[in-house]
């Protein structure tokens, strides 16, 4: 049976898309079977891996609320060998679609509960907000990972994202776990970085990865080609961060790097 992780964080930009689509990636050449769900109606994760394949193509929107069976929407890619569950701005208006639906938290999990054994990991990339599409991947899924940028402010986003998972976790998924927090756009030149980082460490101890994802362009210009880090530039820093901590999410879930 599969694992499904939450990449979620209220506040936009932290690298939450960045995230969802290099960790997913790394996980496949570790040999993972992987599907990638787009929560987010921007479709960053869809576009950054060239998911999009044509006009009128079915998407998550599709299956959550048009009746178009799951298998019909996952697009297969080949690098990375993910399979990746596309959105587009059709979601944008879910939150009061689901609204008008019977337990309204659980249609995401419903959909995904069917196809889990045939994954070793499903990672959701959630929308940057605290609606339903949110609430929804959190009740879907069995750990939250929440990445944190590098600024003032951070420990506030993610303060407000516990929240929301305390109250999930009396509501609809009760088994909802903190998979960790991972430290993003992570500058080494600046007594910013370093001490917003000893910050969430002292707060959050083990629950905090000890990799930090550096700034880098390499990781801003790989969406642009509809790639991940890893075939855009695998000798890159941002390659060798997304490398390292999908070993050290593979050690925490399976107790070895898995090589």
């Amino acid at each position: 049976m599969g694992k499904i992780v939450a990449i979620s964080n209220q506040k936009g930009g932290v690298g939450k898309t960045t995230t969802a689509i290099n960790l997913s990636s790394g996980l496949s050449y570790m040999q993972k079977k992987v599907l990638l769900v787009d929560l987010d109606s921007q479709g960053n994760a869809s576009t950054g891996l060239s998911a999009i394949k044509e006009q009128g193509q079915p998407t998550i929107y599709s299956v959550l609320f048009d009746g178009v069976n799951i298998q019909q929407a996952i697009v297969h890619l080949q690098a990375p060998s993910i399979d990746i569950l596309p959105a587009n701005l059709t979601l944008a208006g879910a939150d009061l679609l689901m609204n008008e639906i019977p337990n309204k938290e659980l249609i995401l999990k419903n959909v995904l509960d069917p196809i889990k054994h045939l994954y070793d990991y499903i990672i959701i990339d959630c929308p940057p907000s605290l609606g339903l599409l949110n609430t929804n991947a959190l009740s879907a899924a069995d750990s939250v990972l929440i990445p944190v940028q590098c600024e003032y402010y951070a420990l506030e986003g993610v303060t407000q994202l516990l929240m929301t998972i305390r109250l999930v976790q009396k509501t609809s998924n009760p088994n909802l776990k903190i998979e960790g927090l991972v430290m993003t756009m992570y500058d080494v030149r600046t007594k910013l970085s370093m001490e917003v980082c000893q910050d969430v460490r002292q707060t959050f101890e083990k629950l905090v990865y000890q990799t930090n994802i550096s700034r880098n362009i390499k990781l801003s210009e790989a969406p642009s080609r509809g790639v991940s880090i890893f075939e855009y530039d695998i000798n890159s820093s941002g390659a060798k961060s997304y490398g390292d901590l999908t070993k050290e999410f593979v050690k925490r879930n399976e107790g070895s790097y898995g090589e």
